[in-house]
């Protein structure tokens, strides 16, 4: 069976009659994607096809199987397929161009998505800029670092001009995480889409967003209020396997740290030295989470074992006993890491999500219709 790496509609079609009527035997999905999350570190043209083919592949598999996968909300696997079929390449392709040219970008992608989907659910309002009546999520201290959002404007921007007023900022915000994560190194998998934009992004709400001076205790709770298993926090957390803390959310870590301690005592004697060194250019010098920092692996759970945590936040998963099993597991495999990432971040995308006539579908991703 031939099918072009780039999916075209009418390649589509015909791969799903081929693969109905022969009834092919393809592989489980988490088979395909246990075998690639550790094989495609090489970029470019290859990963590129690497991406289509397993996309091929898992779309066949549960298209044979009725086109039967919807979850919470009315979100489907398939949202666009009829009403704008091109939505997910041109996402895709736009990613993949972006990351080429800057590779620490994913990181910001990632996170966006997550800072999205913590505050008033998955529904792009992360993305909303700030007006002279209202301070958006975007300009709260939490979020000034993020970076990506000439990503998703080029990908609105490309998709409106084949599909006006269908495809959603908060999708387009999903997906582009996805293929971040996987551009970076990590795992292939699929998302549901259907979520709508909010209208409402207001600064004090980013109260919400878990700090990076959190303990495990207080990490599992919040996230356990949010419906996550302790598991599928520190595999989230595993996300700051790409990218860099800036010094100010870390520099508590170094001086004055308690009433018994100058220096975070979790902190290994010559990392502290290092963060010491990073912090003394300033508050908004970086610090990689870990050696590969554009890199999507498991070496940022390596680094909690060396007691490497950048932030307290991440160095508290391998300090306490409730957390530190999984710390262990997902260093000693990632292939277990990069299916739980999946799996948690399949759920936390559908999180609180707008259905109907709860949100919109923005024609700026920055501007509330």
């Amino acid at each position: 069976m031939y099918c072009p790496l780039f999916i075209k509609n009418s390649c589509l079609a015909t791969c799903i009659f081929i693969y109905r009527e022969s009834r092919i035997s393809l592989p489980e999905p988490r088979a395909i994607i246990s075998s690639f999350s550790y094989k495609h570190k090489q970029r470019g043209a290859n990963q590129m096809a690497i991406y289509n083919v397993l996309a091929i592949l898992l779309v066949m598999n549960v298209i044979a199987s009725g086109w039967k996968y919807e979850v919470a909300d009315g979100l489907n696997m398939y949202y666009y397929m009829m009403a704008c079929p091109f939505a997910e390449s041109i996402v895709k392709n736009t990613v993949f161009s972006a990351l080429q040219s800057d590779p620490t970008l994913a990181a910001g992608l990632v996170r966006m998505h997550f800072h999205d989907c913590f505050v008033e659910g998955c529904d792009g309002s992360i993305l909303i800029d700030s007006t002279k009546d209202n301070k958006a999520e975007k300009d709260s201290p939490a979020n000034l670092s993020l970076r990506g959002y000439e990503i998703i404007d080029a990908a609105k921007n490309a998709i409106e001009n084949q599909c006006p007023g269908v495809v959603s900022c908060a999708d387009i915000l999903a997906m582009a995480a996805r293929d971040a994560v996987f551009f970076s190194g990590g795992p292939v998998y699929d998302i549901p889409k259907g979520r709508k934009d909010g209208r409402r992004s207001k600064i004090e709400d980013t109260i919400n967003l878990p700090s990076p001076t959190l303990n495990s205790s207080e990490l599992i709770r919040m996230f356990g209020q949010r419906g996550f298993t302790a598991q599928e926090m520190v595999a989230l957390s595993g996300g700051h396997t790409l990218g860099v803390a800036r010094c100010s959310s870390f520099k508590s870590r170094l001086s004055n740290f308690d009433s018994t301690h100058d220096v975070d005592p979790s902190l290994d004697t010559q990392f502290a030295r290092t963060l010491a060194k990073t912090c003394s250019a300033g508050d908004n010098t970086e610090q990689p989470f870990d050696l590969t920092r554009n890199t999507f692996d498991n070496n940022y759970y390596y680094a909690l074992q060396r007691k490497a945590g950048v932030l307290f936040s991440d160095q508290t998963l391998f300090a306490s006993p409730m957390t530190r099993g999984i710390v262990n597991a997902y260093a000693m495999n990632q292939a277990m890491f990069f299916f739980d990432f999946q799996q948690a971040m399949v759920k936390m995308g559908v999180m609180d999500v707008k259905e109907g006539s709860k949100g919109e579908v923005r024609n700026n991703c920055r501007v509330v219709n």
